[in-house]
């Protein structure tokens, strides 16, 4: 089916509902005429009876026939029938047949007086009445509608086309109501057509629309704010993962060319081999991470919520650091206990994600402490170390993909690639929970908040 447009919707709902209600009036003030024409003529047939009635009544002065003729005959339209109880005609108006009259007037039942008939196509409205004495007579009387017809007739012309003209009328001013109503969605149709992945920064008018369509242009600017956000988030991603590719596929091939340039010693290729083996794995780490992000940031459920011991799995992770602590000289340390529902190997991954950074920021002799907290609606982990502080003006983008605290992304002495933080971020999304940094007085803290009323739903891997 052929899908009309608003304006021709609205145009056309104008147009019949005009048309509708002026033509209900038209009939209800139609059938009003014609009760009052009815209400008029059955008042003069009773007039005109009761005249026959009194001139029955005073027929001792004068014979009933000749003075009815007197007195009728200044009645245009009006036709009366006399008889006496016998059946004997006293007086009919002449040129008039009156059986269609005298049979409709037969049947009426007992108590009414009123009746209609049509004669030679035309309608009459009549009346009957008795006269009891001195004689009793039956009186027939009726009278001509024609002259209400016409009327009628010319009022239901004038009505129909005055009916089309307003509908004709309201559906050019509805079209007009229409169109400029919905100026504001053509508008934001612009606007929407405007915007392209070189040109995210349109906004509809909120200010500039009716109230009802405020919300609708709210809600696809805030529409385009996130997708202007995740673009520049995916332009920025692009570029820094071009920028962390470039330099380890720059060292593997500049080792090889340089080795390649001329015979080498057997022990100068197994060197090599070794440099490229340590970039590639550092390239295999990048991959991998980014792939686990990707999983965590497009809604990945939790493969196995279960209850967790949070003590027994920082232990477990002490164990598996405590060789790399003891050579740096760092102190581990565990306050507190909790239990939390959540994924084991995503918890302790987060987990070991702050950790390993702890350990790689805390100078020789400074502690890593991880306290575990419980409170109504919450249970918190925090990893908290000493050492430098983090300028303010990174705390903000810390989780973000490939930051770092030195813009240069050049370090060393480290195998970091950046996605730590925001791997643990993309974990605590998926336990509902969230992580926050607090740095000051040379110290930095971590904090993963597990919210009781926020446990996820288990569900199958």
């Amino acid at each position: 089916m052929r899908r009309f447009s608003l304006t021709t919707r609205l145009t056309a709902l104008f147009c019949l509902s005009s048309a509708g209600v002026l033509l209900g009036l038209g009939i209800l003030i139609a059938t009003a005429m014609d009760r009052h024409f009815a209400e008029e003529d059955f008042a003069s047939l009773g007039d005109n009876i009761r005249l026959i009635q009194r001139i029955a009544a005073e027929s001792a002065a004068a014979p009933v026939p000749e003075r009815l003729a007197v007195a009728l005959e200044h009645h245009p339209g009006f036709i009366a029938h006399v008889s006496t109880a016998e059946g004997q005609t006293l007086y009919a108006s002449e040129g008039f047949d009156f059986r269609a009259a005298l049979g409709t007037a037969s049947v009426l039942p007992a108590g009414r007086d009123h009746f209609v008939w049509e004669q030679d196509g035309k309608s009459y409205r009549g009346m009957r009445a008795a006269v009891p004495a001195p004689a009793p007579l039956t009186i027939v009387v009726g009278m001509d509608t024609e002259i209400h017809a016409h009327f009628m007739r010319a009022f239901r012309h004038s009505l129909v086309f005055y009916v089309a003209l307003a509908a004709l009328a309201s559906g050019l001013l509805g079209w007009w109501a229409a169109r400029r109503g919905l100026a504001p969605l053509r508008t934001m149709a612009a606007r929407a057509r405007a915007v392209t992945a070189h040109k995210l920064d349109e906004r509809m008018p909120v200010e500039a629309v009716p109230v009802e369509m405020a919300d609708l242009a709210g809600t696809l600017n805030a529409m385009f704010e996130r997708l202007q956000r995740d673009f520049e988030r995916l332009s920025e991603f692009s570029s820094d993962l071009a920028h962390e590719l470039r330099t380890p596929l720059t060292n593997l091939m500049t080792q090889t060319q340089v080795v390649l340039s001329q015979p080498r010693a057997a022990e100068k290729y197994r060197d090599v081999l070794a440099s490229n083996a340590e970039e590639l794995q550092r390239l295999t780490r990048m991959v991998s991470d980014m792939l686990y992000l990707a999983q965590m940031e497009h809604g990945l459920t939790l493969p196995c919520a279960e209850p967790i011991d949070a003590a027994v799995e920082v232990h477990a992770l002490f164990e598996f650091y405590d060789a790399l602590a003891e050579d740096k000289g760092v102190h581990l340390q565990l306050r507190g206990e909790g239990h939390i529902v959540g994924d084991r190997l995503m918890l302790r991954r987060a987990l070991s994600n702050l950790l390993s950074n702890a350990l790689r920021y805390t100078p020789p002799g400074g502690n890593i402490v991880i306290e575990v907290g419980n409170s109504a609606d919450a249970v918190t982990i925090a990893v908290e170390n000493d050492g430098q502080e983090i300028r303010s003006d990174l705390l903000p983008v810390i989780f973000e993909r490939f930051s770092r605290g030195d813009k240069s992304r050049v370090r060393p002495d480290s195998d970091s690639v950046g996605l730590g933080l925001s791997i643990t971020r993309a974990i605590m999304a998926a336990h509902g929970g969230t992580i926050a940094v607090q740095s000051a007085g040379g110290k930095t803290r971590f904090t993963l908040t597990f919210r009781r009323q926020a446990l996820p739903t288990a569900v199958a891997a």
